[in-house]
């Protein structure tokens, strides 16, 4: 099992690093001239964010005034924490299955905030890097991925008791992904002029927002069970059928992705 573990953790790793570093070259070339010392006619650049933004799926929750560029910058972060908290809720159901995948992998809270805090650090780490146009993964290549991390997560907490030092690894690494998955949404939202990092620092700390929501209601949801019962009995009427029905979507949303792409 440990030398599986590395394997995957290897192989998550080398699949991130290939992605970040073939998405470099797929960035628009006209980002840097669409920049403050560009010198490219504002329209045409208007018009450039438009043809990249041709393939996705425009959010409709959210708000209108998003495109407003002349808003205060407190008042951009405010408005970037609600649309990243509704990211995670309602919208982001497949991340809302991760996380709680890995509620799910432990009884002890020690566990949990080691492998939320390893996720959380991955994914800003990518987030911010796609949003400021230093890569542009393929959502082709992303997508399927974020799937395939609900479902190994879900079936490791069906195979495996007690959460081993490997475990934070994977995460971290799926948080890698994960992160490319938020920024995907994020470029698709409109950026203020001159306010990326009060937009960008916003829709994070809701995401964070969110995440940390969905935990709250799971431990209280599970607190009845989680401390009065064995832990046996917790992982056969907890553990596996809820790990055993995220993992099944998760798999089933892999191939999904992967025929639609």
């Amino acid at each position: 099992m440990h030398v599986l573990r590395l394997i995957i953790v290897t192989a998550c790793l080398a699949v991130a690093s290939l992605v970040l570093a073939s998405s470099v070259a797929m960035a628009h070339p006209a980002d840097e001239l669409c920049g403050a010392d560009g010198g490219m006619d504002p329209a045409l650049c208007r018009a450039l964010q438009e043809m990249d933004r041709a393939d996705s799926v425009p959010d409709t929750d959210a708000p209108e005034s998003v495109d407003e560029f002349d808003r205060p910058a407190l008042q951009t972060f405010g408005l970037y924490v609600k649309i990243g908290t509704g990211h995670i809720l309602p919208g982001g159901l497949d991340h809302i299955l991760f996380v709680l995948a890995l509620f799910l992998s432990t009884r002890r809270l020690r566990p949990l905030l080691l492998q939320i805090s390893a996720f959380t650090a991955a994914h800003t780490l990518t987030l911010g890097l796609v949003a400021a146009g230093v890569i542009a993964p393929p959502a082709g290549i992303v997508e399927p991925l974020i799937a395939a991390t609900i479902a190994f997560v879900a079936i490791e907490n069906m195979l495996v008791r007690k959460m081993t030092l490997w475990r934070p690894f994977i995460v971290l690494a799926f948080g890698l992904v994960h992160g490319m998955g938020f920024a995907g949404y994020f470029g698709t939202l409109g950026l203020p002029s001159g306010q990326f990092w009060s937009a960008l620092i916003g829709f994070n700390v809701g995401v964070e927002v969110g995440q940390l929501s969905v935990l709250l209601a799971a431990a209280l949801l599970a607190w009845p069970l989680r401390h009065r019962v064995s832990d046996a009995l917790y992982r056969r009427a907890i553990v596996w059928p809820l790990s055993g029905a995220i993992g099944l979507t998760g798999l089933v949303w892999t191939v999904q992705r992967i025929l639609a792409g």
